[in-house]
């Protein structure tokens, strides 16, 4: 039992990572981006970084929403069908 339990925790921390590694993907991606634009043109300006970031991981999430809903229901479907193996 405590092996399930383990492995829950596991799953849970994986899908956690899964979740969000596009919208911080797209974050670094950009990020980078506006370093190397900044750094060629020496404009820095703090709106300049921050404000693209936001609007992209903002676009991201809305776009990757049924997917990461999907992977959210399956596991919480897994888990409430697991619920009765943990009952003595």
């Amino acid at each position: 039992m405590e092996a399930k339990l383990v492995g829950l925790g596991v799953e849970a921390f994986k899908i956690a990572l899964y979740l969000s590694m596009p919208m911080l993907l797209a974050g670094l991606f950009a990020g980078l981006a506006i370093s190397i634009f900044q750094a060629t043109t020496q404009i820095n300006e703090m709106t300049l970084s921050f404000v693209p970031k936001v609007i992209l991981v903002i676009v991201v999430a809305i776009l990757t929403m049924p997917w990461m809903m999907n992977m959210m229901i399956e596991f919480t479907t897994k888990i409430i069908t697991m619920v009765p193996t943990f009952i003595f």
